[in-house]
């Protein structure tokens, strides 16, 4: 499966996903989904972040047809998940958040089960080859009850990609797996990524989204707040800072200083300096001129940039206050 010819993601990108104004509202009246428009591109890497209950889990439901939309529509490859469901689920494959498979069934007899649920011919050595990349061909003949926490993960992942899927969700892969788990999953995505298998995952390890997504969408009370190209959103909106320790401490900010992008730390030891990497001037060297003429010493200094989660954080808050009618989200 892996060994496949690299597919290069096209100048004029395709989307493979596309989502047209869906909406979900349960019968509660809660609206889970609201009047999302999202294009994914085929052989992309796509996170989708988001708090708890944002409707990252529902999103996922309903394009792999696990939840009906109560609005909208959403096409896998020109699939209708709704009118042309089959079709549309054979492109799809998905390791979900919880733990569910049969636990009396081997290893070995659950996969090439769920490939032939996809009518798939069977291929036992492409079997043994995704077993094989995960760690788990050891574990073939054992039936999965007595498997440990992070080797049923594995065979999540193994299941879902045994019918050899174009779009592969990860839905919180990684969330309470231990490290080497971790460390293998990315290894086998970035492998994935490679052979043109699109994929998109949601995830709170947003250092992960920040080493390995291409695209980052954000998504708070059912809505889609943004989406951009990670190195766009990382330009556009973080911010570097410059932080001085100063020799004495202050009080307070000088009057002079008083007007500079300054902040004084509590213990008065340390003065925190933003700026922005792209603009013409950072005003460091006017800055610490200015320090000078004031007798403020400097013992050392250092930088700290602005990470993805820094942004999210930002993104999540303004969304949240912004709004006037923002009410109570319930976990979904």
């Amino acid at each position: 499966m892996l060994d496949a010819p690299v597919t290069r993601i096209p100048s004029v990108r395709t989307p493979i996903l596309r989502i047209e104004r869906l909406g979900k509202t349960y019968s509660s009246g809660y609206a889970a989904l609201t009047e999302i428009d999202l294009e994914i591109f085929e052989g992309e890497i796509f996170a989708l972040l988001g708090p708890n209950g944002a409707g990252k889990t529902t999103l996922i439901g309903v394009i792999c047809g696990l939840v009906n939309p109560s609005a909208g529509r959403v096409l896998v490859a020109g699939h209708d998940v709704v009118s042309d469901f089959r079709a549309a689920r054979s492109l799809i494959g998905l390791v979900p958040q919880e733990l569910s498979t049969d636990m009396f069934e081997t290893v070995w007899d659950t996969l090439r089960f769920s490939r032939g649920l996809f009518g798939k011919p069977q291929n036992d050595s492409l079997v043994e080859k995704i077993l094989r990349e995960l760690s788990l061909w050891e574990k073939k003949d054992s039936k999965i009850m007595t498997l440990s926490g992070g080797m049923k993960r594995r065979v999540l992942i193994a299941k879902a990609l045994v019918h050899e899927p174009r779009i592969l969700f990860l839905d919180e892969p990684t969330a309470g797996v231990d490290v080497e788990l971790r460390r293998d999953m990315w290894a086998l995505v970035s492998q994935l990524r490679e052979t043109g298998v699109t994929i998109i995952l949601t995830t709170h390890y947003i250092e992960e989204a920040e080493e390995m997504a291409d695209r980052v969408g954000v998504i708070n009370k059912g809505r889609i707040v943004l989406v951009e190209e990670k190195k766009k959103l990382m330009q556009s909106l973080g911010k570097k800072e410059l932080i001085l320790q100063i020799q004495e401490p202050l009080t307070r900010l000088p009057e002079a200083l008083a007007e500079e992008n300054l902040v004084l730390s509590e213990d008065g030891f340390s003065l925190t300096y933003t700026f922005d990497t792209h603009a013409e001037s950072t005003g460091i060297a006017s800055l610490l001129k200015q320090l000078n003429d004031a007798g403020i010493t400097c013992k050392d200094l250092n930088t700290r940039e602005s990470s993805l989660e820094d942004i999210f954080v930002s993104l999540v808050h303004e969304k949240a206050t912004s709004s006037p009618h923002a009410s109570a989200e319930v976990s979904r």
